[in-house]
């Protein structure tokens, strides 16, 4: 796990070796300050001349200005490290989610998702530069002031090794209870954070059925959730300062006690009095790096389940990826499903598509209608290849769909997806998401061929009108033909429209329909639509009902034929002559 979390301080791993580099150097010299403090005292002692007195202080003076250079040098390169650490991070962590099918974004929640970028990251990046900075400098002191200790106070130095289990007992006590707490939280902020994005993306719906109180309530209780398990964490690693400051007064105590008893006793043989000051020093700086330790266990505690978290989305391998020496060539825009059946999973025992047998010409309209849930958005989703197929195959230009390069695959088969999605940017920057080479000219073709560029032009900003986050700024039908054009911007071979005319009007939906058929009549068109009228005119409609094909043929011959799509066209012509009455 931390190896693979590692592989992102590319770039960064030369500060991050300065910085244990420099904490060595600075304790290393804090530590010999407090021994030639105690050889000055005693050469007072002794009755030394100025000359000496001069030479020790010159000597404490550059270890103390080295000491704080290495230090100002090692918070530098941590800050540097870390902060580059944690840029990587969320880089390949982005990047890793980029490169994941459908399948593998539905095993993770998207709150979860945006938890581990931000909440996860951030507990990730701090125990590092813990690590590096403060993991390193506790041991190197512990040790060189137990070395020192040794020498100073000999065998009283003893005490300090004395605490160590007991410390170790009660350090080990609290983070075994604490660690069970943590988990139980991350798993809590994901239902926070799945609770503010639900509510902002459906503000609309929330404010129009008059729910802010039931919304409040229900992330005031999320947010209780997560207050109670970091309350009861907190409370548990509370006992962690107690038990170090009990460690440290027995120290106190017993270093005065018997340190004072051995001078006055001895009269200084066996122990002096700058020595004692010394011992005191140093008993204070492994104390202090216990403490230090200490809160670096608590904190790997609290981070080892970020690293898990963040670990889990890096190894996430992609279900659906492009075979090496994938071909990069579309013939042309034909589609055959061969004995297709498809699970959302492997263990799904229901198949959402069921033994599909279809052939599309290329150039073809064709449209696709069926009751809710009847599977048409699966269908074409199989087509540019955004799920693989459980059984059988599709084809595309006469080629297995699993044969083609991705990238080449999905520049040739442009989705207008049924949930319409425009980012943040100009209209224009929107639109050439389709053609990131696209010209103005080509721009404004392909809106008035999606009939968008009516209500663009009448905007005071026209192409570079500011398109908010989600395309909050723009009404359902002006999005999807935003998209619409976004989409022919591609000149695809394949043009999927999924329910992407439902907002707008019958008049405008038939406009489209014709600019498609004259402006790309080589691309095959697939139009899922829940209006007959979006589909009469189709070369053939295909019908479906619950994940199989009923029925293939013409708007004439379908009425003859089949109940189904009569069905709806009574209940839809039946509905509209009531409202024109």
């Amino acid at each position: 796990m931390f190896k693979k979390l590692l592989k992102s301080l590319k770039g960064y791993r030369l500060p991050a070796f300065l910085t244990p580099a420099a904490i060595a150097v600075e304790v290393v010299l804090e530590c010999i300050i407090p021994f030639v403090t105690a050889d000055l005292v005693t050469e007072i002692e002794n009755g030394c001349t100025l000359d000496v007195i001069v030479r020790y202080g010159l000597i404490l003076i550059a270890m103390a200005v080295v000491s704080l250079a290495a230090g100002a040098v090692a918070g530098k390169t941590c800050s540097v490290a870390v902060a580059g650490f944690a840029k990587n991070l969320r880089r390949d962590i982005f990047a890793r989610i980029q490169s994941f099918s459908f399948e593998n974004i539905d095993r993770f929640s998207t709150s979860s998702l945006v938890t581990r970028l931000t909440t996860d990251v951030s507990f990730v990046t701090m125990a590092f530069g813990m690590i590096i900075r403060v993991a390193v400098r506790s041991p190197f002191m512990l040790v060189f002031a137990f070395s020192m200790a040794f020498i100073m106070g000999g065998k009283m130095a003893w005490i300090f090794v004395a605490l160590i289990p007991f410390l170790g007992v009660g350090l080990g006590l609290v983070i075994m209870k604490a660690m069970p707490v943590f988990r139980k939280v991350f798993k809590k902020y994901d239902a926070l954070n799945e609770s503010v994005q639900e509510n902002v993306k459906a503000i609309r719906v929330v404010k129009s059925f008059v729910r802010e109180d039931y919304e409040k309530q229900k992330f005031d209780k999320a947010s209780d959730d997560v207050r109670k398990d970091f309350t009861k964490a907190e409370r548990i690693l509370a006992f962690n300062n107690p038990l170090m400051q009990v460690c440290l007064h027995i120290n106190m105590v017993f270093v005065m006690t018997f340190g004072s008893y051995l001078v006055v006793s001895s009269t200084g043989s066996a122990l002096k009095v700058p020595q004692l000051s010394a011992l005191l020093t140093y008993s204070f700086m492994i104390l202090n790096s216990l403490m230090m330790i200490s809160m670096i266990f608590v904190m790997l505690t609290l981070s080892l389940e970020s690293c898990r978290r963040v670990t889990e989305v890096l190894d996430e391998v992609p279900t659906i990826t492009s075979p090496e020496n994938g071909v990069t060539e579309i013939a042309d825009g034909s589609v055959e499903f061969d004995h297709v059946t498809f699970r959302y999973t492997g263990n799904e025992k229901v198949d959402a598509l069921k033994d599909i047998n279809l052939k599309i010409p290329s150039g073809a309209t064709v449209g696709i209608i069926g009751s809710t849930g009847s599977s048409k958005s699966t269908l074409v989703q199989l087509i540019s290849r955004l799920y693989d197929v459980s059984e059988g195959s599709v084809k595309v230009g006469g080629r297995d769909v699993r044969e083609y390069d991705l990238k080449a695959l999905r520049d040739g088969v442009a989705v207008v997806l049924q949930k319409n999605i425009l980012f943040s940017g100009t209209i224009k920057e929107n639109l050439r998401w389709g053609n990131a080479d696209a010209t103005d000219e080509e721009i404004v073709e392909a809106a008035k061929l999606a009939r968008a560029d009516e209500f663009v032009t009448q905007r005071p900003e026209g192409y570079d009108t500011y398109i908010e986050q989600g395309g909050v700024n723009v009404s359902g039908g002006q999005k999807q033909r935003l998209c619409i054009a976004r989409a022919l911007l591609k000149k695809p071979k394949v043009l999927i429209l999924d329910d992407s005319t439902s907002a707008v009007d019958t008049r405008t939906d038939a406009m489209i329909r014709k600019s498609m058929r004259e402006y790309i009549p080589s691309t095959t068109k697939i139009i899922i639509a829940q209006r007959t009228a979006s589909v009469e005119d189709a070369d053939f409609i295909v019908v479906m009902d619950n994940g199989r094909i009923d029925a293939v043929g013409s708007h004439a011959e379908l009425m003859e034929s089949n109940e189904i799509y009569r069905d709806i066209y009574i209940s839809q012509n039946k509905a509209g002559a009531s409202d024109n009455e």
